[in-house]
């Protein structure tokens, strides 16, 4: 297929995109809390074809022990995108783009993370992407977010992301990668919902003051609805532990 013929495709003439979804409107999200026995706390986001573990170690003792801070903990995290997870297999090596986006998913996370209950320690997030389809750092958020919380860890709040893409002029949720590909911009937003508090804000391209405001709407109640199917994951957890551990006491 053409570049031309998918930039065609992008948006239909009745408004609908390539996967048939409104441009307000997010892909079905699938969400499982502490899958890996060998994790702290973990998760697992699908959300269309972006498919994404996560899994959280901590708090425990910081190695080498020269970088703990007396004050609160550390947190260190990883993204890594498999080799069989994009079209062309990719070298299994951290790329640039991989170092960039952990500590922009690190950033994302750490304003809801209590790190001051934790001194001298770190609080290690690993994020594999197993499919990419677009949208995978913030994905990596809502995921690494429900492995810190099934982790017990403190926090002010779970932290959820949706992005905002413009595809022919028009302003959509949660950009698949032919529209990030082919699109004009790309938003990536970030929110602890309950506190209305933004924790990451990025833009590549260019919005006008009125398309900014528009997309933050549009970002904000995302997070929102994506906030509740958060919650919901967390609370089908509680209630399969809470089951096994009254099976096993009876």
């Amino acid at each position: 297929m053409s570049l031309k013929n998918k930039e065609i495709m992008l948006i239909t003439p009745d408004g609908r995109r390539l996967d048939g979804r409104r441009p307000d409107e997010i892909r079905d999200i699938k969400i499982k809390v502490g899958i890996l026995e060998n994790a702290d706390g973990s998760a697992y986001v699908e959300q269309g074809d972006t498919k994404i573990y996560a899994a959280v170690y901590g708090p425990r003792e910081v190695h080498p022990r020269h970088l703990a801070l007396p004050n609160k903990a550390i947190i260190r995290c990883r993204y890594h995108m498999a080799p069989f997870s994009v079209e062309e297999r990719k070298s299994p090596a951290p790329s640039r783009r991989e170092i960039e986006l952990s500590k922009v998913i690190r950033e994302a996370l750490a304003p809801a993370i209590l790190v001051e209950q934790f001194p001298f320690t770190t609080i290690d997030v690993f994020i594999e992407v197993i499919n990419a389809d677009g949208s995978t750092r913030c994905a990596s958020i809502i995921a690494a977010s429900l492995a810190l919380a099934s982790a017990g860890i403190p926090m002010r709040d779970l932290v959820a992301a949706c992005s905002v893409g413009k595809v022919k002029g028009v302003l959509v949720l949660d950009i698949t990668d032919v529209e990030d590909k082919y699109g004009e911009v790309d938003l990536p937003f970030a929110m602890m919902p309950s506190r209305d508090e933004i924790t990451l804000f990025q833009l590549d391209g260019v919005l006008s003051m009125e398309e900014v405001e528009k997309a933050i709407s549009m970002a904000t109640k995302a997070c929102k609805e994506i906030y509740e199917k958060q919650k919901s994951a967390l609370k089908a957890r509680y209630l399969e532990t809470r089951k096994t551990i009254e099976g096993i006491t009876t």
